[in-house]
């Protein structure tokens, strides 16, 4: 049997005259766009066969045509060349960027100090007071175990290094982020001009953001600071604006009633109302940081990060873990403290016997001065623990007994030397094989189906300015790396979505999994692929997959459990089996939230893709980070501008844009 379940029309056309046998006639000014909207699928398809015979035609194939392409390095290394030249000279250097660079330098160090003074006693007991403060004794217990943790592998400098540079960047995102998100709340045309470019901002890859600031800071920590804070800003900015635009409007209007001014209303009724926006803003753009900040370590942040990378470039996976669960202990705090703040927020306080916020404080000066009495500052090397070694004696095991000649099942390199040799390479040729114009049509046409023609103009235009720059064909490189991924992201994250939302035992398993890969940065993604798998364009797929599945899963889920129980208590009074009622009601009523999954996931395997370049990946990847290693900058600023090119055009072709409802509407 077919079950069909669809929502009630909001309006109906109006029966026909006398003589006409009472057919609907409906309003000629609506008829032809509801045709139309119903046949859109049918007519792009027309349309994109008809250009594809004319293009064959008329423009024939072949790669993107160099009579087409502009050659940018010789122009981006004269200005490299020249801001390196007049970098102490020049005024804009000196009276502002300057002081910029050297307000930065000051800050981060300023902090540095501050933390190292304090000491790992120091450090701990204010990490397990703050938590303990907001979200009680099994939060405090973590974050001094967390922070416990570096000091016995050995990480506890880096780890300090990385926590000053995330303050820094933590507290100057918030500021930006909250000033533009306070023009976006109050005014709707700075709202109108915000909205695009934080929606552009959001879905660009971090590598994106390293390359302009390189260019004019150079290596080192002022560019490493000021990219995460350009990075970490967008969503605080975002949620600041979406809780000032959604006060209660009853509230806004009593104090407007009561004589209050406009500052008197921001002050005491938008922005206590927005307070749990606002939180959810630092939290986000605190994980945001803390992400950037290690990858920021290709243009010199030091840190973990460092660590991590230079620990995945001579392929030293002991290293790498040891480097990287830090960073994955340090998310799971600041996510785990900074989301007990938001949560509290509109809550009745918890009472907590003994120490307030002054005590707190008071007890951490104590226990950083005891600890620098007994010469505790820094944590005592006989304390650590090396686990580089036995890891990497794991990782020789694995690589002589699992990665070839498994018995039925092959090794890990099996797979990956499968996956590269039946989808990564053909779907790669492929797509160098089309001709550019096909693959223009083709990009045009989906984005077009989805959205609207701006999206599909925007699509379009962003993959033609990869052909002009140059970087055609690496480009698609990377093009393929990304739908493979995206393909194999959305059949395990669809399947373990629905699988949650139709079992409750299952969706209660993977919350907390899933809590904490969603807060892992995605550098350290990368580091157990390449124990696995090794070096190439595999492993970089398989930690893009890794790294957008968690979200895929969310979105899935959330979808399918948002779906009316009104249709599906329909379906079930007709008779439809379990499989019936998932194919035809929930997942067509879930297409929204499967279509935003869509594009989350291809937004975030891009992400990874790029930084898989790292790892062997390879292409426009690959092009970035030897452009930032070698200050090749006109390779890299090439590299990155198509990076941010093919993210703008992955991102409109999968974003579904709401358009006008025409059936039952009149003029």
């Amino acid at each position: 049997m077919t079950v069909t379940v669809t929502p009630a029309p909001s309006g109906r056309t109006t029966a026909g005259a006398a003589g006409t046998g009472g057919a609907p006639t409906g309003d000629i000014r609506t008829g032809a766009p509801r045709a139309l909207a119903r046949h859109r699928g049918r007519l792009i398809g027309v349309g994109t066969a008809l250009g594809l015979l004319l293009g064959a035609v008329l423009l024939g194939g072949g790669g993107w045509p160099a009579a087409l392409a502009v050659d940018v390095s010789s122009p981006l290394a004269r200005g490299s060349d020249w801001i390196i030249d007049n970098r102490d000279s020049h005024p804009l250097f000196l009276y502002f960027l300057g002081h910029v660079s050297e307000l930065v330098v000051v800050s981060v160090r300023a902090v540095y100090l501050a933390l190292l003074a304090a000491g790992w006693a120091g450090v701990a007991a204010a990490a397990g007071l703050v938590a303990w403060r907001v979200a009680g004794v099994r939060l405090a217990l973590a974050s001094v175990a967390a922070f416990a943790v570096c000091g016995l592998l050995g990480m506890w400098v880096p780890t300090m290094q990385t926590l000053a540079l995330m303050v820094v960047a933590v507290a100057a995102s918030v500021v930006l982020g909250g000033l533009l998100g306070l023009a976006g709340g109050l005014s709707d045309r700075m709202h109108r001009i915000l909205r695009p470019v934080l929606d552009t901002m959001q879905v660009l890859p971090a590598f994106a953001y390293l390359l302009p600031v390189v260019l004019v800071f150079g290596i080192g920590v002022p560019a490493a600071v000021l990219a995460t804070v350009v990075y970490a800003a967008p969503p605080m900015a975002r949620l600041t604006a979406l809780g000032l635009r959604g006060a209660d409007a009853g509230v806004m209007e009593a104090a407007a009633s009561l004589g209050a001014t406009a500052r008197q209303r921001l002050l005491t009724a938008r922005l206590p109302l927005a307070r749990r926006e606002l939180m959810l803003g630092v939290n986000q753009s605190i994980m945001m940081a803390l992400g950037m900040a290690v990858i920021a370590s290709v243009i010199g942040a030091g840190g973990l990060g460092d660590r991590v990378y230079q620990a995945l470039a001579s392929v030293d996976v002991g290293a790498a873990l040891t480097a990287g669960v830090p960073v994955v202990l340090l998310a799971v705090v600041l996510d785990r403290v900074t989301a007990a703040v938001g949560a509290r927020i509109g809550a009745p306080p918890v009472p907590r016997a003994g120490l307030g916020w002054a005590a707190a404080l008071v007890t951490t000066v104590v226990v950083a001065i005891v600890g620098r009495f007994f010469g505790r500052l820094s944590w005592p090397a006989a304390w650590t623990v090396d686990v580089a070694e036995p890891v990497n004696r794991a990782v020789d095991w694995m690589t002589a007994h699992l990665y070839s000649g498994v018995p039925v099942v092959g090794g890990t390199a099996d797979w990956a030397g499968r996956f590269t040799t039946w989808v990564l390479n053909p779907l790669r040729d492929g797509l160098q094989w089309l001709p550019w114009w096909a693959v223009l049509l083709a990009v045009g046409a989906l984005a077009l189906l989805i959205g609207t023609w701006r999206t599909a103009a925007t699509a379009v235009l962003a993959m033609s300015v990869i052909g002009v720059l140059g970087v055609w064909t690496p480009a698609l490189d990377t093009l393929s790396q990304v739908l493979a991924a995206v393909a194999v992201t959305l059949v395990l994250g669809v399947a373990l979505g629905v699988a949650a939302a139709r079992g409750t035992r299952l969706g209660r398993v993977l919350r907390p999994v899933l809590d904490v890969f969603q807060t892992l940065p995605q550098f350290v993604y990368l580091i157990p692929v390449v124990a696995l798998f090794g070096v190439g364009r595999a492993p970089a797929a398989a930690a893009a997959v890794v790294y957008a599945l968690p979200a895929v899963v969310r979105i899935t889920a959330q979808g399918i459990r948002a779906v009316d129980p009104a249709a599906l208590e329909s379906a079930r009074s007709l008779g439809a089996t379990g499989r019936q009622q998932l194919f035809q009601v929930q997942l067509p009523l879930a297409r929204p939230a499967l279509l935003l999954a869509v594009n989350q996931g291809v937004v975030l395997v891009l992400a990874v893709v790029v930084i898989g370049g790292l790892v062997g990946g390879g292409a426009l990847g690959y092009d970035a980070v030897f452009g930032l290693a070698r200050g090749d900058l006109a390779t890299g600023l090439v590299a990155g501008a198509a990076i941010v090119c093919l993210g703008l055009a992955l991102d409109r072709m999968t974003q579904p844009t709401e358009r006008r409802e025409l059936a039952g509407k009149g003029a």
